[in-house]
């Protein structure tokens, strides 16, 4: 009668809390899906790099602009006009949102 001998793979607990195992092909498996987690992680890290930087410029693009907006403003003469004669600037105003809404009822 031949005996077979059984092959078992164990497995042990590293400090880290990762398990060891001594199956070469589970190695080489972690092994690769710790390089894939470690590259996702490094591109997500540039690519929030990159969405902040976008971001940083497009505030201060926006606020030079609102900047200009404002100055332009304090200097046009509807700005005066409004501020010299505040109850026709409201008439005005009431007008042509009346004139707005009955435009758009009608298209509906």
């Amino acid at each position: 009668m031949a005996t077979q001998a059984k092959t078992t793979t164990s497995a042990s607990s590293k400090p880290n809390g990762r398990v060891e195992s001594h199956s070469p092909i589970s190695d080489k498996m972690t092994d690769t899906l710790h390089h894939s987690v470690d590259a996702l992680g490094e591109r997500a890290s540039r690519t929030e790099e990159k969405l902040r930087d976008t971001a940083s410029a497009s505030a201060e693009s926006i606020s030079e602009k609102q900047r200009m907006v404002q100055t332009k403003w304090k200097k046009s003469s509807v700005r005066r006009y409004a501020v010299e004669n505040p109850l026709a600037t409201a008439g005005v105003a009431f007008a042509a949102g009346m004139v707005l809404t009955s435009l758009l009822r009608k298209k509906s």
